[in-house]
Parts: structure tokens; C-alpha cells; sequence
């Protein structure tokens, strides 16, 4: 069976988080069950799967991982009515993070087996594009040694500080779950946790870096392109579908 590179892309504005998990576990399984299909299908008969990329901001909202620690939220549930902010308990790898307006949250919905079946090369692909997408602005970003996710000051590490957090669930090499890349964000949510469970070194944004907002859609449109020639795929805009 021919292996489908293309990307259907998907932007979901402003959207409640619940409701964006429950549309990523809809094309998740989705995308699963014509893979368990094809498992017993003949060569023949076998049907492409194929592959998502969600683009969206959240209200404010915390999302613990499966192997997070619930301590690291600082908030009760008074505390979070305050905020205006909701918590979840997710599947993804990794501990706590925050999502909120002015971030660019991705959700890839891959079948790896279109690419190449290594889930760390997968994590570096999408690190590498924030990292390109910040070289767009002249902002110098990296990797740190066993810390997933995008960093500044990696080398030095006088200040170290993340811009973009990581969490992926993958299951038969089908994806779901992504990255949190803070653009305009209002980092004094991140005051609320124990970010990604880590507890001495700071989060950043594009704007605190830059001193100046900058717009979503004009970061959105390099991301996307960074993102296409790393997969090399083709990544087109697919029309509007009902999400329930």
C-alpha cells in the first residue's frame, strides 16, 4: 500500500479543551480502526490512513499527563474558579502544563507509518520546527539534555526558560496530543504550577521576547511551513467539519 504523506490541516479557534480532546480521540480512533482494517485486508484492499494537524487556543486550562504529579498544581478548586481556569487529567506523556489565549497549540493526528516509525525522531521533528520558527524572528532557540520541548538560553543556561512545552500519546505509531508554543501568552498562569514538573527554570513567550505582540496567524503560517518540509508533506487546508 502507497503511504499517504499529506496533511489535512485544521484550524479550531478558540475552543473549550474538552471538546478539542474529544475531536482528537475522534479522528485518533478513527484513524486506528483503518489500520486494524488493513491488518486484514489483502494488499489490494488496504486503505490509505490519513493524517491531521489541529491548530487551536484554549481558555485558560491546566492539563496534568499520566505520569504528572498532582501536587504540582497550586490551585484549589477555589482557586481555579478565580483564575476563570479548568483542570484535566489527560493521556498524554509528561507532567503539568498550561494552555490559554494568545498560545498556538498543535494536536498532530499522524500515522507514523507514513513518515517513519520512530517516536523520538517524531518529538525532535516538531521541536526543530518551533526552533526554525523562532530563527524567523531572530530568536536563538534549543534542546536541552533530557528535557523535552523547546528552550532559550539552552547552551549557557544562565537563564534558561521554556517557550514551547511538549506531550504526545502514540498508540500503533498513530499520534494525538502535541505542543503549547506561547506567542502572546499571559505567563502569569505558569505561577499557578510547577511547570512540566519542574520547579527552577522559567517560561517565556515570543512577545516577552521580542517586547512587542506579535500576530498568531503570521507565526502560525511559518510553523506550518517548517512543519511540511520536515515531514516533507503536503499540507492542505481541509474543509470545515461538523466536530461531534
Amino acid at each position: 500500500m502507497q503511504k499517504n504523506t499529506d496533511i489535512q490541516f485544521r484550524h479550531l479557534g478558540l475552543i473549550d479543551y474538552q471538546e478539542a480532546w474529544d475531536y482528537q480521540d475522534k479522528l485518533f480512533t478513527a484513524t486506528l480502526d483503518i489500520k486494524v482494517k488493513n491488518r486484514a485486508a489483502g494488499p489490494d484492499e488496504q486503505t490509505p490512513t490519513p493524517n491531521y494537524l489541529l491548530f487551536c487556543q484554549h481558555p485558560h486550562v491546566y492539563t496534568l499527563g499520566k505520569s504528572g504529579h498532582e501536587e504540582h498544581l497550586l490551585l484549589n478548586q477555589e482557586g481555579l474558579q478565580a483564575k476563570g481556569a479548568t483542570y484535566y487529567k489527560i493521556n498524554r506523556g509528561g507532567d503539568i502544563t498550561y494552555h490559554g489565549p494568545g498560545q498556538i497549540v498543535g494536536y498532530p493526528i499522524l500515522d507514523l507509518e507514513n513518515y517513519f516509525t520512530d517516536i523520538h525522531k517524531y518529538l525532535r521533528f516538531l521541536e526543530e520546527a518551533i526552533i526554525l520558527t523562532l530563527a524567523d524572528y531572530g530568536v536563538v532557540a534549543g534542546r536541552i539534555a533530557g528535557l523535552t520541548g523547546v528552550w532559550l538560553d539552552h547552551e549557557a543556561q544562565r537563564n534558561p526558560r521554556k517557550i514551547c512545552a511538549m506531550g504526545v500519546k502514540c498508540s500503533r505509531w498513530v499520534t494525538m496530543h502535541g505542543f503549547a508554543f506561547n506567542i502572546n501568552t499571559d505567563l502569569d498562569y505558569f505561577n499557578n504550577i510547577v511547570p512540566c514538573g519542574i520547579s527552577d527554570k522559567a517560561v517565556t513567550s515570543l512577545a516577552k521576547e521580542l517586547g512587542h505582540e506579535v500576530p498568531l496567524a503570521e507565526v502560525e503560517e511559518k510553523l506550518l511551513k517548517h512543519l511540511a518540509a520536515l515531514f516533507g508533506a503536503n499540507i492542505t487546508t481541509a474543509a470545515h467539519e461538523e466536530r461531534h
